[in-house]
């Protein structure tokens, strides 16, 4: 750790937020501080990863946790300790948590956490705020300060911030009515965003499950559940992916050639297949990359990502809802005949994590066209099972992208509010 001279800069500025609740409209100004003279730091103590059992008598807070795990407010926990409880540092409930080492600068304010809960241990690389003010007013504020606090973090690869750097921030300090006002505001939407993430994930479960059970298991060919119209209707028939589509490779228009680039034509790669539709793209080429040979997916193929670091997490599939031109990393896939393309777009799905990943010589993953072209489908003899299923999952994408816009509303809700809520704070630092 640096030693430097640490004489704090308070500022004694006062200032008051754009936004305030009407009883403290005539109030005064917030007083200017810092984050040193309203409250006490210390580290928290040792609960390494070999002390972790699920029977362990002491319930820990660790540090990776503040990033992985909890939100502004910690409710319970998700690590037991076995170090002897006379060498750890427990909680009196009311502590803000904030992470002491970290990989990206801005994650350390975005992280802190509020414990209300006593006699939790709290690992060593914690450094934790103890205030006579309101604790969980001064999370939130923490949190907006989140820029503040990656302009003091140290080092190179492994990040750490040592809370001697972040005493002398200036903050200010509000009537302890009016923080309790603003706690309770962000915390009731924290709620409210809760109780929405936690229906978007039951939708999601609910999608998952649907797809084990309406496509054929591994070593059956016909699904558990099935429709009752098309009960009677016989078992689904195996067929090679590469008998029903075809396959087409995609490139990359020359970057030295300015008049290729900058136009209105999505061009796809894997960073922007985080959707089943697939349509935005951060590059876009222009049509006379298109009349100059670049690779074009039309409207409703299937595109596939098949290299490719991601591929070892997930494989990114979906389907185009607009005209596109993609890399060489994805195959696009348009349908030979008879078959309904969302149906086969659903099925890929289901069946992704049997789909072989092989791995580059540069440790990339990869999927082998051959391999691709073998890999084993099922069809229902009716199309229009085809269509029940593809229309069943439509509805449920449907309905899962209305709740992911509902969640998206109540966080730039709230992401609004923080900026209107605490002090401007660059103003607070000059």
């Amino acid at each position: 750790m640096k030693t430097k001279d640490k004489t704090a800069k308070t500022s004694n500025q006062s200032l008051v937020p754009k936004l305030r609740f009407p009883e403290f409209q005539n109030a005064a100004e917030w007083f200017g501080t810092t984050i040193g003279d309203i409250g006490s730091f210390y580290y928290g103590k040792s609960a390494p990863k070999w002390s972790l059992e699920e029977d362990a008598p002491t319930q820990c807070v660790r540090y990776g946790e503040l990033y992985t795990k909890f939100g502004a407010i910690i409710t319970g926990t998700y690590s037991r300790t076995n170090i002897d409880p006379t060498k750890l540092r427990f909680s009196k409930g009311g502590e803000i948590l904030v992470p002491r080492v970290g990989e990206k600068p801005e994650d350390f304010g975005k992280c802190c956490c509020y414990l209300p809960l006593e006699n939790i241990a709290i690992g060593e690389m914690i450094s934790v705020f103890e205030t006579a003010q309101n604790p969980l007013f001064y999370t939130y504020y923490f949190r907006n300060l989140y820029r503040q606090f990656a302009k003091v973090v140290e080092g190179q690869n492994v990040k750490n911030l040592y809370y001697v750097e972040l005493e002398p921030l200036p903050i200010h300090r509000p009537p302890l009515p009016e923080q309790q006002k603003i706690a309770d505001c962000l915390s009731s939407l924290d709620e409210l965003i809760a109780a929405q993430a936690h229906k978007l994930d039951t939708l999601k479960s609910h999608k998952k499950g649907l797809m084990q059970q309406l496509f054929p298991a591994p070593g059956q060919i016909t699904p558990t559940l099935r429709f009752p119209e098309f009960r009677d209707t016989g078992e689904w028939k195996e067929v090679q992916l590469g008998n029903i589509v075809h396959f087409a490779s995609g490139g990359t228009p020359s970057k030295s050639n300015p008049d290729y680039w900058g136009g209105t034509i999505p061009w796809i790669s894997a960073s922007s297949m985080y959707d089943i539709n697939i349509q935005k793209s951060d590059l876009k080429i222009t049509q006379y990359a298109v009349e100059n040979g670049a690779r074009m997916a039309s409207k409703g193929s299937l595109l596939i990502l098949v290299r490719g670091s991601m591929l070892f997490n997930r494989v990114p599939i979906g389907i185009t809802t607009v005209d596109v031109s993609f890399n060489q990393d994805i195959k696009a896939l348009t349908l030979k005949k008879g078959e309904l393309k969302h149906f086969i777009l659903y099925q890929l799905l289901a069946f992704e994590n049997r789909i072989p990943i092989d791995k580059t010589g540069i440790g990339a993953g990869k999927i082998e066209l051959d391999e691709l072209k073998r890999f084993v489908m099922f069809l229902p003899k009716d199309t229009d099972e085809q269509q029940k299923i593809a229309d069943c999952f439509s509805s449920l994408d449907e309905l899962i992208a209305t709740q992911a816009q509902k969640l998206d509303t109540l966080k730039a809700h709230k992401k609004g509010l923080m900026q209107q809520l605490f002090p401007n704070p660059d103003k607070a630092a000059e």
